[in-house]
């Protein structure tokens, strides 16, 4: 599947560039797309060497954590639900408290926490992988959450709401919290679905049902504080948990008088290593993402939609947030600097702006997160993996658009 989207993306971008010098007359073309080539495949590294502290920073944490048995409680918390959802991950395996840890991270909007425990998760469960090219039932399932990505605190777009002039910039948090939710319930239940997994048992509506409670209770919470104060509560919330964390991780590890440096080495160690081997699937995937929008075949794209909407009727003030969405699923940094351009060109509080930053906050990144994840355990083949994580993406986009003409003054 990625093999036929990868070279899909050049072919698109060859045929844009043919037209548009042949037959459009434009000059240029071939060196923008030249020089988009080169400049991408450089941040791919540039991202991989960014990514390399981080990476070691938590691998080495997640290491004392795992020794000071930390993991192995928070995986007896959540051992009923992950028995039923991931019946091939054995009672009490590190994956557990990894796999959790990560989810915790992705709820709370601490991405760079979230990205080295999930890198570990699918370390540890390629360990259990019978197949070691091909995506286990229980590495889809973590990729597909991790791609809808319920984010419950989106402290970034709220900076940069802020940053930018929005005389409120929290308004997006609510109908960030119910899009965000919709695109993780799509997620789960397609691969429930694909994996045949048994949703009605009693555990697992257990589970979800507190889910769902604490959703709503936290943002009741967040929706009755005055406006003013909702971004630096929602800052201080996520950064004192993570430091807390980080505090807990070190203190277990003196209670079972580990000798925490050394065993924080250790994990930091194989950080490096998982840096160094995600940098040739990073530069492919982020090279041809950068051919594909500097040849113009994603501004085409919106212009259809625009027109296709308004020939059925449909209110179109939301397709001006359209670029955001289009790249979400492909492109981090591509959707963010839409988001960023989308607030500088309508304003911080208008409505495409409005649109723009829930869908920013409704998904991640689909084919970041597949080629990291997948590429640091070299899968490349991923199966039900990408169309289940892009059916969330959708369901995440139109929730987006949904909620905003619902909340939106």
């Amino acid at each position: 599947m990625l093999n036929i989207i990868w070279v899909l993306f050049f072919i698109a971008a060859f045929v844009a560039a043919i037209f548009k010098s042949f037959f459009m007359g434009e000059s240029g073309v071939w060196t923008e797309l030249v020089a988009a080539t080169f400049s991408s495949s450089k941040n791919a590294f540039t991202i991989s060497l960014n990514l390399t502290g981080i990476l070691c920073l938590w691998l080495g944490l997640l290491k004392i954590a795992e020794q000071s048995g930390i993991t192995n409680l928070l995986s007896k918390a959540l051992a009923p639900l992950f028995r039923k959802i991931m019946p091939e991950v054995p009672q009490g395996h590190p994956a557990m408290g990894s796999i959790i840890m990560n989810m915790a991270a992705n709820v709370l909007g601490l991405d760079n926490a979230a990205t080295p425990m999930g890198l570990k998760a699918m370390e540890q469960l390629q360990e259990l992988n019978p197949k070691k090219d091909t995506a286990s039932n229980a590495q889809i399932l973590f990729m597909v959450l991790n791609a809808s990505a319920i984010t419950l605190i989106p402290i970034t777009i709220l900076m940069y709401r802020a940053e930018l002039g929005s005389a409120n910039p929290a308004a997006v948090f609510m109908p960030i919290l119910f899009a965000t939710s919709v695109s993780t319930l799509v997620g789960f239940l397609s691969v429930a679905w694909v994996q045949k997994l048994n949703i009605f048992n009693r555990v697992i509506l257990a589970y979800l049902a507190a889910f769902a409670a604490f959703i709503f209770l936290t943002g009741w919470y967040f929706n009755s504080l005055p406006a003013e104060t909702r971004l630096a509560v929602s800052a201080e919330w996520g950064n004192g948990i993570l430091f807390s964390v980080i505090v807990t991780f070190i203190a277990a590890g003196l209670i079972k008088k580990l000798n925490v440096y050394d065993v924080f080495i250790q994990g930091a160690k194989e950080g490096f290593e998982i840096a160094v081997r995600i940098i040739p699937y990073l530069v492919a995937m982020l090279v041809a993402i950068a051919v594909l929008r500097s040849s113009g075949v994603l501004d085409l794209i919106v212009l259809g939609f625009g027109k296709i909407f308004a020939l059925i009727g449909i209110d179109t003030a939301f397709v001006a947030a359209l670029p955001t969405a289009l790249l979400k699923p492909l492109s981090g940094s591509g959707a963010r600097a839409m988001m960023i351009e989308t607030m500088q060109t309508y304003g911080a509080d208008s409505f495409p702006a409005f649109v723009s930053c829930i869908v920013q906050g409704s998904t991640e990144t689909t084919f970041y997160v597949l080629a990291v994840y997948f590429g640091a355990v070299k899968i490349t083949k991923v199966r039900s993996a990408l169309p289940c994580a892009l059916l969330a993406d959708f369901a995440g986009i139109v929730a987006a658009v949904f909620f905003a003409y619902r909340f939106y003054n």
